[in-house]
């Protein structure tokens, strides 16, 4: 009878309760991750002058063509997908590198401008920059309209 290797399915098995546990403990308030699939880590802060949120995402092995980035109100989407390697003729011991498709939300504290909004890959990192919407554009002043007392606007 042939021996049976009792760590065959271990890395399977950590990656299911890490994936299950993560959706109850560990997760920050302002970062949506897909229960399955790829979950990329993330930073987000804010610096500068002129003063912009910045989002890094750690996506080492991913090819930026495959990289969308969505802003809209106060989130940052970011989709894409690693692609899994080649396993011809290979017999792993360990997998803990992730692959596949990820979805990853972030929630912003502050009001972007996604018009000025620029994003860089470099050593496998996605940098996303957005600079602050500039507080004289979420507001305007109406001007009322008086041409007389009992007089139409119209007229």
């Amino acid at each position: 009878m042939p021996e049976r290797d009792l760590f065959a399915n271990f890395a399977r098995m950590r990656r299911e309760m890490d994936e299950m546990l993560g959706g109850t403990w560990g997760r920050t308030s302002y970062i949506s991750r897909r229960a399955s699939g790829f979950s990329p880590n993330v930073d987000v802060y804010y610096c500068g002058d002129p003063q912009r949120a910045v989002v890094k995402c750690d996506l080492a092995g991913v090819d930026p063509a495959s990289v969308g980035i969505e802003v809209g109100g106060r989130q940052v989407t970011v989709v894409g997908r690693r692609a899994v390697p080649e396993t011809e003729g290979r017999v792993y011991q360990q997998v803990e590198i992730p692959t596949g498709p990820f979805r990853l939300v972030v929630e912003l504290q502050v009001d972007v401008d996604p018009e000025r909004a620029g994003a860089s890959y470099e050593d496998g990192i996605l940098q996303i920059e957005l600079p602050l919407r500039d507080e004289a554009h979420l507001t305007r002043r109406v001007p009322v309209d008086h041409r007389g007392k009992g007089g139409s606007p119209d007229g």
